[in-house]
């Protein structure tokens, strides 16, 4: 026997029924757009944060509701606390910046994703070098030595000559590129880019003898700007930018080389918006703010469609010595 049971329509089922349908209509249109609010981006400070947000994250990401919010410390104390939380099942940051010595050591760690690509569209106007299989090249530039010819009378040719106790404390040294001075001081003493045990020595006799130490590049350029130190060793991008801030330095290229300096970013494994850190490697990727960044840091772009005036760049040669 089927029973059947009646149910009549009153105002009360009515109304609980067009809310239910309302409020499963409403997931249903939250399900569908998944773009998330914000990001978390772990960076450096200084220029290199400011520049992130006027060139990429304010003309691109803003309009697409994308807050981003900085997570900023130095690079070795951001490693650490990706290995620190590879166990957790959400990490704390969406993106990292990273040099390409560091990107590729978390890849060896196993804490970084594998770049899906096709999640960016404008990775077809990446250099294929910066192409890399755990993290995307952003900028890249060359170490190279800037001096001041009103206090320096002997022009340095290469880095043994920089890196010479002679110039007691008119050396200057920053703390956070001291993978590239170790790199430098390798080159110098017989060693190689993946032999740095050769430059320890030089690196010691330059501490004894009063070489300066200093936090980030602005604190250095200010002591170059102020004639506390007469010589160091930086990326190009800075020796070119330097003198149009009115600091008078010129420069010259390491005889024993130009190690390469890449910048850019990967994704954490554990990442708790992957959708946002693809959002932002796209619109890092796009030809304008890598466009906008050279106008601005003079770093080379790694995208092969972002111009820059020929005038202006290093020479290409430089890159391949």
């Amino acid at each position: 026997m089927t029973s059947s049971v009646s149910h009549p329509v009153t105002r009360r089922r009515l109304v609980l029924g067009t809310a239910a349908a309302l409020g499963l209509a409403g997931l249903g249109r939250v399900a569908r757009a998944q773009v998330p609010g914000k990001m978390v981006l772990g960076t450096w400070g200084g220029d290199y944060s400011k520049l992130l947000t006027k060139n990429v994250e304010t003309p691109h990401l803003t309009p697409k509701k994308l807050a981003v919010e900085h997570a900023i410390a130095g690079d070795p104390e951001r490693r650490a606390k990706l290995l620190a939380e590879a166990r957790l099942p959400h990490g704390t940051s969406d993106l990292q910046a990273l040099s390409a010595a560091n990107m590729y050591e978390m890849k060896e760690a196993g804490v970084l994703e594998t770049i899906d690509y096709g999640k960016i569209p404008n990775a077809k106007s990446l250099l294929p070098p910066m192409r890399y299989a755990y993290g995307v090249g952003h900028i890249y530039s060359g170490k190279v030595i800037p001096y001041n010819p009103k206090l320096i009378r002997e022009v340095p040719t290469g880095f043994a000559d920089t890196f010479d106790p002679q110039h007691g404390n008119r050396l200057g040294i920053i703390d956070i590129q001291y993978q590239y001075t170790m790199m430098a001081s390798a080159l110098a003493s017989g060693g190689s880019m993946s032999n740095f045990e050769p430059g320890k020595e030089r690196l010691l006799a330059v501490k004894n003898a009063g070489a300066r130490i200093y936090p980030t590049k602005e604190a250095l350029a200010q002591a170059l700007q102020t004639e506390e130190i007469a010589l160091c060793i930086m990326w190009k991008a800075r020796a070119v930018q330097w003198p149009n801030a009115g600091i008078n330095v010129q420069t010259v290229p390491a005889k024993e080389g130009v190690p390469l300096y890449v910048s850019g970013f990967a994704i954490p494994k554990n990442a708790p918006t992957k959708e946002g850190a693809y959002a932002y490697l796209n619109a890092s990727s796009s030809r304008r703010p890598r466009s906008s960044w050279w106008s601005a840091s003079r770093c080379r772009s790694s995208s092969s469609s972002a111009s820059a005036s020929t005038g202006s760049c290093p020479a290409s040669s430089w890159w391949t010595r």
